[in-house]
């Protein structure tokens, strides 16, 4: 099963591609999306949607899972990360890959156990989950990490409990 998590923004837009074989999980690549603040909105949406679409396409994932949007202080920047986020979304669905949102909370409690666990705290996990050497870089690659072993949790929980209710 190959995942891949997407943190959006408009700025940056965090991605990875997760894998499971045999209930181990690796990491087989991840970044981020970097769009110049020097090009206008509808600029820096249809480069979100095309590298998407590239990622789409080289890695050829099986599920993705997407960070839900949280209450922002700035409207301005809720509205720019909805759109970006609006724009990954339909890239996804187009190319017709199941897609399932969890918000931040979710992901911390996937991989803490805590729900207001620290962006320290969920690198560390990551870093421990996938055995790697360091946590990934940067800060928007390694939350699309999270984001990915939080789905992957969760079909492992759902396929457990499915698996427990036809044994009663």
């Amino acid at each position: 099963m190959k995942i891949i998590g997407i943190d959006p923004g408009t700025a940056t837009t965090g991605w990875a591609v997760v894998e499971e074989k045999n209930k181990n999980a690796r990491l087989v690549a991840c970044g981020c999306v970097n769009t110049s603040k020097f090009h206008s909105d509808e600029e820096r949406l249809v480069e979100i949607g095309r590298d998407i679409v590239l990622l789409i396409k080289k890695y050829q994932p099986d599920e993705a899972a997407i960070e839900d949007l949280f209450f922002f202080k700035n409207l301005k920047t809720a509205i720019t990360v909805a759109q970006a986020r609006g724009v990954i979304l339909y890239e996804i669905k187009k190319n017709k890959i199941p897609l399932f949102s969890y918000t931040p909370l979710q992901v911390k409690q996937a991989l803490t156990g805590y729900g207001r666990a620290d962006k320290n705290q969920i690198q560390e996990m990551v870093k421990n989950i996938l055995r790697l050497q360091c946590i990934p870089k940067p800060d928007d690659a390694a939350d699309a990490v999270a984001i990915a072993i939080c789905h992957l949790n969760s079909r492992n929980m759902k396929h457990i409990t499915r698996n427990t209710s036809r044994n009663n």
